[in-house]
């Protein structure tokens, strides 16, 4: 089974080609064996690469699917099954989908996805979203009021909806308040809390696709910070997003809450009621900043 390596960028072509058919080859016995969070990783990774790529392709030329497309699919599931999963988390339903989707097309029938189809942007939510995007602001000072769990929440959702390499979902939190943790986390920048939203990436997710490159990894990570600020303030808090200036900042977060080897510390963010209104940071104008069009 092939191990992460979290320093490599790029490998050669010959080497992802190797992961990739070590991959296909592994063993019912391998994945009944596997850790259940890898193995889920492994699902999402596989069906995503296997099959859902290939049904939307052959939905939108309304083509016909092959009749083994989905057979790698229906293994997962299969052994989803023996290693006593449930069947109503989120990779088994959607895989249920994705299958009978094929089964269909592959019979030569007509799929109709137009249900799905995402609600039209009216002026007024494109006015509404641009108008959160450039009126978020870094925050630094917050008062005390509570923020409840269910806001927290909320947004820590929209960090798992942001856009995630091969769908292997590695983004993990940790939620700590500052009033509960007073000091924990000396060393940043600016003064601590009121929430602090840790955000992490469990790596086991990372050896259904070994072969990414670390930075896309990190990039991951940043999708997920990018929604959860912006999210933040469109549920009525502020906030700041944050890095940790040295491995011992880590060292120290990892060691209060046991963490595992396999979760690695990426980034986090601030998060509370905002009690300073700061000038807008001005931006270049794009026209200044495209360094040319082809």
């Amino acid at each position: 089974m092939a191990n992460i390596d979290t320093s490599m960028e790029y490998l050669p072509k010959e080497e992802v080609m190797a992961i990739w058919n070590a991959n296909l080859k592994l063993t019912d016995e391998d994945f009944l064996a596997m850790d259940d969070d890898e193995f889920r990783a492994r699902v999402r990774e596989r069906c995503h690469h296997t099959l859902e790529i290939q049904v939307y392709h052959a939905q939108h030329r309304d083509q016909k699917l092959s009749s083994t497309q989905a057979d790698y699919a229906k293994r997962l599931l299969r052994l989803w099954v023996e290693k006593g999963l449930s069947t109503d988390l989120p990779e088994y339903k959607y895989v249920s989908f994705l299958i009978e989707t094929a089964d269909k097309l592959a019979a030569g029938e007509h799929v109709d996805l137009s249900s799905y189809k995402p609600t039209p942007v009216t002026k007024e939510m494109e006015d509404t979203f641009f108008t959160i995007l450039k009126e978020r602001r870094s925050v630094r000072e917050f008062t005390d009021e509570e923020v409840p769990d269910e806001i927290i929440d909320k947004v820590l959702d929209a960090g798992l909806w942001a856009a995630h390499g091969c769908n292997v979902q590695s983004i993990k939190y940790v939620v700590v308040r500052e009033k509960n943790e007073p000091g924990l986390f000396r060393g940043s920048d600016v003064p601590g809390g009121p929430v602090h939203l840790v955000i992490c990436q469990d790596m086991r997710c990372y050896r259904a696709n070994s072969f990414t490159p670390r930075r896309n990894q990190l990039l991951d990570a940043g999708a997920a910070g990018q929604n959860i600020v912006l999210a933040a303030h469109a549920a009525g808090l502020e906030g700041v997003w944050l890095t940790f200036p040295n491995e011992a900042f880590c060292d120290r977060l990892r060691e209060k809450f046991k963490l595992p080897e396999y979760i690695r510390l990426v980034t986090y963010v601030d998060v509370g009621y905002g009690a300073q209104t700061p000038h807008p940071p001005l931006r270049w104008d794009v026209k200044d900043t495209i360094l040319g069009r082809f």
